[in-house]
């Protein structure tokens, strides 16, 4: 009886501070002047096997915010039988009727070939545009995804083959370390990878190898270079434990 005192606290306090902010979504809300006149749904870092933030909570999001766009920020899932779960969340997203933009994550690229090519065909079905090392232009800007930098797939030359250099250019990315390596303007660049530490720890990433901004404290938020303003999400998945501690989900509304 003693020992069932002690444990229901504790296991009240561990649900309280490790699993609620894992479900407990944080709409965060970006202002930049960038006279495009335009709002972005960010979606960042799925994870759908430790996802615990339904469908249905995103397709009331974005019918309350109305975004012109959704913009996919890489991490949909590592293992093939996830994939009709992946499936599931992006029909979700996709059923508003926005035009929506995807790129790869690290943990994507760990799918085997099938895999992979199942992921395209469901992002292809859902009308969700992948943007593997390339550009789409809208009229007034392009959007330009540069797949991850971590695994080796990142293409910059690539990605920005096809875009005008007259127009702003708002650049999808899943590893933020890609600024690093960007050298020429860009107008926004929104990101994940970091899920905000997950765990807010002191150093944490000093100790966990996740590039250059990660071990600058670089974690979240918005961030400026010489070369263009960028956003790093928190994500609104999990990787490694299910858990996260004084870091809630969030999913970025982004007015440019």
């Amino acid at each position: 009886m003693t020992v069932l005192v002690w444990l229901l606290p504790a296991a009240a306090c561990a649900y309280l501070f490790l699993i609620v902010p894992t479900m407990w979504l944080k709409v965060e809300r970006v202002r930049i002047p960038a006279g495009l006149g335009i709002k972005i749904l960010q979606i960042s870092d799925l994870h759908v096997e430790k996802l615990r933030v339904p469908p249905g909570r995103l397709t009331r999001l974005i019918d309350a915010e109305k975004p012109d766009y959704i913009a996919l920020t890489g991490d949909f899932t590592r293992r093939s039988k996830y994939l009709p779960k992946v499936e599931k969340v992006l029909k979700a997203v996709a059923s508003r009727g926005i035009p929506a933009f995807a790129v790869l994550g690290n943990h994507d690229h760990r799918l085997d070939p099938a895999g992979m090519r199942k992921l395209s065909a469901i992002l292809d079905e859902a009308g969700i545009a992948l943007l593997n090392n390339g550009s789409a232009d809208l009229g007034a800007f392009q959007f330009v995804g540069v797949d991850d930098l971590g695994t080796g797939h990142s293409r910059i030359g690539k990605a920005f083959r096809h875009t005008a250099a007259h127009k702003p250019v708002v650049v999808l990315t899943h590893d933020p370390n890609l600024v690093l390596r960007l050298k020429r303007p860009f107008t926004y660049l929104m990101a994940g990878h970091f899920h905000g530490m997950q765990f807010y720890v002191p150093f944490l990433f000093r100790f966990i190898r996740k590039g250059e901004l990660a071990a600058r404290g670089i974690t979240k938020g918005l961030h400026e270079t010489s070369y263009g303003r960028y956003y790093i999400s928190k994500g609104i998945g999990q990787a490694g434990p299910n858990a996260r501690f004084m870091i809630r989900s969030e999913v970025t509304v982004h007015e440019l």
